[in-house]
């Protein structure tokens, strides 16, 4: 879309160069050719750097904008991203895209169903009522068991097994809320990348990126029913126990150990070579490695067993 077209859309008034944007992205990330936005104050500093061909910005952090970048000055910056959102969502399905293409030595069921642009690679086995999206991509010696979804644009690497009726690449539960409490979906135009010797368990979801990547490193291991949110980083070598939740955008170091129904809060980094017992709240980011947590609010293991020791005495 032209800049004068987004601008039209959202009501903002804009002066400079009516540039063409091709997609979203974050301040960070975005090329000459991507829209931006900041939402929250604490991103307001990397706008000067910002190398976005355009940004949405309120009248009171629009003097922050490059010269190489065109502001947008809106009243909610958040929920006029969300708007965009979804004129720069891809197709549900890419009809005119070529047909699949499987590997040699694969298995693919009758029942299931690739749809056009999606790629499966070698000796990989794919069971029924399973669904590969538009242009997603399945490596070699990959198994996929019953009903398990594959949403367009995500990758599955080598050597990978996904059990039945998980889900990778649904969109994420974000949306945009102003101040009469309605709710404005925003649509996640990134994917999911799943690395290498990946084993995940059965009705397990992993949500796609807002932009980006949600990434799952090799070598991880989750098991059933666990909620891996939009744009989270689940560590190389990672272990993740039954009903585990993540929050988006956290940031999980190699081989970290999750137990059953334990998890972390969204934007949080949590270092490498660490334990979580079940039930375990991440509340905060996590700098140290080696260390053993428990409770909620989390600390450290042995001072959750103190305490449990000491509220029992109270009870008797």
């Amino acid at each position: 879309m032209k800049l004068s077209e987004i601008a039209k859309v959202i009501g903002a008034e804009f002066h400079g160069d009516d540039k063409e944007i091709i997609s979203l992205n974050t301040l960070k990330d975005a090329n000459e050719k991507e829209l931006s936005f900041v939402a929250n104050p604490k991103y307001v500093k990397d706008i000067p750097t910002s190398k976005a061909g355009a940004i949405l910005v309120t009248e009171a952090t629009k003097e922050h904008v490059p010269e190489t970048s065109v502001a947008l000055v809106v009243e909610d910056t958040y929920w006029q991203m969300a708007t965009l959102s979804k004129y720069f969502a891809p197709p549900l399905e890419d009809k005119e895209a070529f047909r699949a293409v499987v590997g040699e030595g694969s298995s693919i069921a009758p029942t299931a169903t690739l749809a056009n642009g999606a790629k499966i690679g070698k000796n990989t086995t794919i069971m029924a009522g399973v669904y590969v999206g538009s242009n997603a991509e399945v490596g070699d010696n990959t198994i996929l068991y019953p009903n398990v979804v594959i949403y367009r644009d995500c990758k599955v690497g080598n050597d990978c097994i996904i059990h039945a009726g998980t889900v990778v690449g649904s969109d994420g539960f974000g949306f945009a809320s102003n101040r009469l409490g309605e709710h404005k979906k925003i649509y996640h135009i990134g994917n999911v990348v799943i690395e290498d010797d990946v084993e995940i368990g059965a009705n397990t979801t992993i949500d796609r990126a807002v932009f980006g990547s949600t990434l799952i490193e090799k070598g991880a291991r989750l098991d059933n029913l666990i909620q891996v949110a939009h744009n989270c980083v689940f560590g190389k070598g990672s272990v993740a126990a039954a009903q585990a939740g993540f929050a988006g955008s956290t940031i999980i170091g190699q081989n970290n150990v999750f137990g059953a129904q334990s998890g972390a809060a969204g934007h949080l980094e949590i270092a490498p070579f660490n334990t979580f017992a079940a039930r375990t709240g991440v509340t905060k980011s996590v700098k140290e490695s080696g260390k053993t947590f428990a409770g909620f609010p989390f600390m450290d293991h042995k001072t959750w067993l103190k305490i449990q020791g000491k509220l029992a005495r109270l009870i008797k």
